[in-house]
């Protein structure tokens, strides 16, 4: 019997996050192991009138292609995947990982080569993005991967998924995600304009511009779940330090302890417990890579445990997370790059957030 909140997330995905229209185009990508959200999301996407066009992947081909393709390989853009960016009106990205690690031993230079040779997509893909001609969101599926990653049974993850998309018991799901979206607007309003932020405490002590850059509502329209605000510091402006208090992960590797010293936007430091020699090579992809696209402040306090899967844990109520790389441009984020590395610091106890002198967010809670 297929479970009732797979269905109630479909509909999430599909009427709400992209507002499927009659006529339109929808890429639906994601692995077999995600076959059931998928299927309810096709025949959601139909229910709409659009057209569905499934892009499904095989377990174990992306480790196959990473460890054995020569470097005009690598080099290769998928025409399916270049059409999906450049053409289609939405996508709905599906992740549901059946072995997390599968790429976690190969060649550093390989992963860095292929994402140089897919940054074009990406660009495209932010550019359609903030003009509103591509219409996006992600979300998971429960594997046993991701709930061992979690350490959670698979019936616990679950319903810790499902949970922290509000689509369970009583639930409005739409409703839900409607009013953390007033709410995070409020904050965004009352950002307008400012220019200095200052975030302080045990974990960071750091400066940034915020001089003509917006902030954005994430309210379940470009992730589900989703709960943050986010906007793309003026490059040049971010000086100071900050511990990353969770392990960062990026293409499967994970990286722990990680501390960063910035001056004048640029990471001239970078050190880690584990994997330092991965983290400095990640940050060294590109001119952009070293640099923040991204600063976000989390606001979804029904997640609070840290779980491997980015897509949940930069949401932690109480946190902040900071990408490295490539910025949105609808923040009035310049800065360009393959990469997009988010990390995330905790400020629950003894941290504040000052905007241009006044109290914004103090110890996890917003003040205003």
């Amino acid at each position: 019997m297929t479970d009732s909140r797979l269905t109630r997330l479909a509909r999430l995905l599909v009427d709400y996050s992209i507002d499927a229209q009659p006529g339109q185009r929808v890429g639906i990508s994601g692995l077999t192991a995600a076959a059931p959200i998928i299927e309810a999301v096709f025949e959601r996407v139909l229910e709409r009138g659009a057209h569905p066009v499934p892009l499904i992947e095989l377990p174990g081909l992306r480790e196959t292609f990473m460890r054995q393709a020569n470097d005009e390989q690598l080099a290769f853009v998928p025409p399916f995947d270049k059409m999906l960016f450049e053409e289609f009106d939405a996508g709905i990205f599906v992740h549901g990982d059946n072995n997390t690690r599968g790429l976690s031993s190969v060649d550093p230079a390989r992963l860095s080569a292929r994402q140089t040779a897919i940054r074009p997509l990406l660009a495209k893909y932010l550019e359609r993005s903030a003009t509103g001609k591509f219409k996006w969101v992600r979300s998971d599926y429960p594997t046993e991967a991701l709930a061992q990653d979690a350490e959670l049974s698979l019936r616990e993850f679950e319903d810790f998924y499902f949970g922290a998309c509000h689509v369970t018991g009583d639930d409005d799901a739409p409703a839900h995600w409607r009013a953390v979206s007033a709410e995070q607007q409020r904050m965004i309003d009352w950002l307008a304009g400012r220019d200095r932020l200052e975030v302080r405490g045990p974990n960071v002590d750091l400066t940034l511009s915020l001089q003509g850059r917006r902030f954005i509502n994430a309210d379940g329209h470009y992730n589900m779940p989703d709960g943050e605000i986010f906007t793309g510091p003026v490059e040049d402006s971010v000086n100071g330090w900050v511990r990353f208090t969770y392990p960062a992960i990026y293409q499967w590797r994970e990286v722990e302890g990680v501390e960063i010293k910035f001056e004048n936007g640029r990471a001239v430091q970078a050190t880690a417990r584990k994997n330092e020699a991965y983290l400095r090579s990640t940050l060294a992809t590109d001119g952009g890579a070293c640099f923040l696209g991204e600063f976000a402040i989390s606001t979804n306090f029904g997640i609070q445990r840290f779980t491997r899967q980015i897509l949940f844990d930069e949401k932690i109520g109480g946190t902040i997370h900071m990408a490295f790389g490539a910025g949105y441009p609808e923040t009035g984020s310049r800065n360009k790059s393959a990469v997009h590395w988010d990390m995330i610091c905790d400020m629950r106890a003894d941290s504040e957030i000052r905007v241009d002198g006044e109290l914004l967010y103090q110890n996890g809670q917003f003040k205003i």
